[in-house]
């Protein structure tokens, strides 16, 4: 990082590739953050039950060892957003990443400056006051904030990819939320969710 620029905080970084994990390095050090890399999952956990990192970016390997260690962080209060990568994603794996309490999932390969983008909204909205905030839909769990403001886009009719480019999110981890709002609304479908809503003529979400 160059040494007149105040650090942003700390980025954790577990990336099996050595040139996109220096790719990475030279971007985030050159946008003001400190990098730390991982060799695996393991050490990760150690270092961030001792220190608080600003976000984390997390590998997928085949095995998904990565969502075990995604759990692991939210189980031990790490609140840091935590962006998955895979150079083999699906829906079903992003829907996954999502359940797990990542942020995001991205696809393999990217480009290192989209990479520092998603960083940067990761954490400006985890800053955000009641960025933890939930929204109720009537007789269901709670949905979380992300998950409401991906409704709020469906209610809207906008597509995947509309709702991804808005919320500055990959077309699969705005799949994942989507499919986790039907879940917990028990619709089958995004018109049977908003036949539900609108049909009984209340309102798509209350705060709390």
């Amino acid at each position: 990082m160059p040494g007149n620029m105040l650090s942003k905080g700390e980025v954790f970084v577990i990336d099996t590739d050595a040139a996109s994990r220096e790719q990475l390095s030279t971007a985030l050090q050159q946008s003001a953050y400190d990098v730390i890399c991982f060799a695996d999952g393991a050490s990760l956990l150690s270092e961030a039950r001792a220190r608080m990192p600003a976000c984390v970016l997390l590998e997928m390997p085949p095995d998904r060892s990565a969502l075990d260690v995604l759990k692991r962080l939210r189980e031990e209060n790490c609140m840091a957003p935590v962006l998955v990568t895979s150079a083999n994603g699906s829906i079903a794996m992003a829907v996954d990443a999502i359940k797990s309490g990542a942020a995001d999932f991205i696809e393999k390969p990217f480009r290192t400056r989209d990479i520092v983008d998603r960083i940067d909204a990761a954490i400006d909205e985890f800053a955000q006051p009641g960025s933890r905030r939930q929204r109720w839909l009537p007789g269901c769990e709670p949905l979380t904030a992300r998950e409401g403001d991906v409704l709020e886009h469906l209610a809207a009719g906008r597509t995947n990819k509309e709702i991804a480019r808005r919320m500055h999110l990959s077309a699969r981890t705005v799949e994942g939320y989507r499919a986790s709002v039907l879940k917990k609304a028990g619709a089958r479908n995004v018109t049977d969710l908003l036949r539900r809503i609108f049909g009984q003529g209340s309102p798509t979400q209350t705060w709390v």
